[in-house]
Parts: C-alpha cells; structure tokens; sequence
C-alpha cells in the first residue's frame, strides 16, 4: 500500500487533488455513519476541484456560489485520504461495491492523476469494473484513461441539443459530440455520455438525441436535472415525474431497437403525442427496468436527483408492481395530455 501512496502523489499537483467519496459509498465500505435504505451498488469517487467549466446547473462549475465544494447535484462527497478509500475497496471481499465510477471535475492536470488513480485501483481489485466520467478534449486523453484500466469512458453532453448546450455550458456542442461519436467508433462498447432532462430542450430534441447516440454505440446515464441552490439555474424547476417517464420510455425504447425517433407523433411545441404504436401495443414492450437507473452496470446512484421518501425519477432497485403500473399510467397520462391541448 505505501507504494501505490507514493505512485498516488507523484507531484505537488497530484498531492493537492482532492479525492472525494459520496456520502453512500462511505457507508457501503465503512467509511461513513448513517443510515440509508438503499445503498449504492458502485462507489463514486470524485477528483479534482476548481473546474474550469461554467455548467449552468452544476455546483461545481466556476460560476457557481454554494459556499461549499463538497456537493455534486443532491450529494454530500466528504473528502478521503487516496490510501483509506483504496484500502477499503480493497477490503470490500462480500461484494458490496460491484463498480467505481471516478466523478472527474475538469481542472487542470486532474487526467493524469486519475489515470494513476485507476491504476492503483485495479491493482488492488483487478475484478472490479472502474468507470471513468471526464471532459476529455481529444482521443489522446481518452486513450490514456482506457490503458489505465478503465473499462468505460464517459464524456457527458449532458444537454440533448447544440441550442440546449449553448444555453447552460461552455465549451462546443459539435467538438463534444463528435469525440464521443469517434471514441465509440475506435473502442466499441468502452464509451458512454450523461444527458440530463429538464434543461430546456424537447422532448423531440431528446429522441433524436438518444437514437445518435444508440446509432454510434454509445451508453446513455439518464440524469433529471437538479436545481441546486448557488448555481446559475438554481431557480428552474426540476422536470415533472411524467416528462421524466417519457423520457425514460423512449431511451428504453430506442436503445431496445423497438422504435426510431423519427417513428414518434410530435406535436408543434416538440412533445410527444404518440409513439410508434398504440399505447396498448407499447405497453407491452416496456419492462419494469425502463425506470429503473440507466448507464453503466451496477450504477444505481440513489437520491442523485431525489430527496428520500420522494418517488424516484430513476429507481435504485427493481420496482414493485404498483410502482411500475405507476410509472406506465404517468406516461399515458402525460400523452392524453399532450394529445388533448391539440
């Protein structure tokens, strides 16, 4: 362990990044105190501070004024020693922690001490699946996260759409997009992005956006946006439940193969009228697991986007039946609304 400390802070730079664990995984491997009722399945590990971006709805991005830079979205990240968080992975044999998903904020040197970081992390658990998230800015970047041990890299676009994107981030909708596109394309299956509901785009912006992506073979994580207090967009509303479950039904859809964006009724304003099918015939392609949390294996993320007690946007565990009757009757109730303001 004294050598992966030492590999861990080769630099005066490296020693300063700050390492971070979510409050959930603290617990899952003993690092934390509390309770919670469903636990996350992979550990999320945040790297790095002062991001350079300026993500309207981010509580990390530089434009941002929480007063605290332990929050990402909903959650609390206490900050870790690199060795403990290691040690307790390492000593995670019951199986409780299935994945590691690095949270990287984009600052300055950060991919070069998470590239060391994978490494260390597969050198004590060479079983467990490590997730990359990061603003890559070219395939040289993405590489070296891959041969360090990451069996997936995501490049989040988080906004459905260019017009989107140049509302509530920085940086070129069109650079991003096509990195990931020729990511996916030189190491299929291993590349994966982030969109968020709820940021101003259409539900037409969306489906085209998501059968991109399932066209290039890339992972979509399905997020509903936050309004987090400090950020640029800390007065918008978070998405209704059924916009979201829309939204969840055409990602599932779509990546299933069983329709196409451009098979879908819109109405004027972008919405959604009608599927490909009846809604009797859809129904039934649509399984409990549409809304339950989407991107990679074993990623439940519990209460990102969702206070406890309240329904979930995205389920951490499988539903019950009247959770997924639920789910489905707000879907059906948000196209009969739809359908009848036309």
């Amino acid at each position: 362990m004294r050598a992966l400390s030492q590999c861990l802070r080769k630099s005066a730079t490296e020693a300063e990044m700050k390492i971070r664990l979510s409050a959930g995984s603290a617990l899952v491997l003993g690092l934390g105190h509390g309770r919670c009722d469903v636990l996350p399945t992979t550990a999320y590990v945040m790297c790095g501070d002062g991001c350079v971006r300026s993500c309207a709805f981010c509580s990390q991005s530089r434009v941002s004024h929480t007063g605290r830079d332990d929050l990402l979205s909903r959650v609390t990240w206490p900050e870790h020693d690199a060795d403990t968080i290691l040690q307790a992975l390492e000593a995670d044999v019951s199986g409780r922690v299935r994945r590691v998903c690095l949270q990287v904020v984009d600052a300055p040197g950060v991919l070069e001490t998470v590239h060391r970081l994978v490494k260390s992390i597969k050198s004590v658990r060479p079983d467990l699946p490590v997730c990359v998230s990061a603003s890559a800015y070219g395939m040289a970047e993405v590489q070296l996260l891959l041969e360090s041990g990451a069996d997936r890299v995501s490049l989040p676009i988080d906004a459905a759409s260019e017009r989107v994107y140049r509302l509530c981030k920085s940086g070129s909708y069109t650079r991003t997009v096509r990195l990931l596109v020729d990511a996916a394309r030189a190491f299929p299956g291993r590349i994966a992005t982030h969109i968020i509901v709820g940021l101003g785009e259409t539900e037409h912006e969306m489906a085209l956006c998501f059968q991109h992506m399932a066209d290039e073979g890339i992972g979509i994580g399905l997020f509903a946006f936050t309004p987090v207090r400090g950020t640029s967009m800390q007065h918008v509303s978070a998405p209704k439940l059924s916009t979201y479950r829309v939204a969840q039904v055409v990602l599932y859809l779509i990546t299933r193969g069983y329709a196409r964006a451009n098979e879908f009724q819109y109405s004027k304003d972008g919405s959604i009228r009608m599927f490909h099918r009846p809604w009797n015939e859809v129904r039934m392609l649509i399984a409990p697991r549409a809304f339950e949390t989407s991107g990679c294996p074993d990623c439940n993320r519990p209460y990102y986007n969702e206070r406890p007690g309240d329904v979930p946007y995205n389920y951490p565990r499988p539903l019950s039946e009247d959770e997924y009757n639920e789910a489905l009757e707000l879907v059906y109730s948000r196209l009969e609304e739809v359908c009848s303001s036309y």
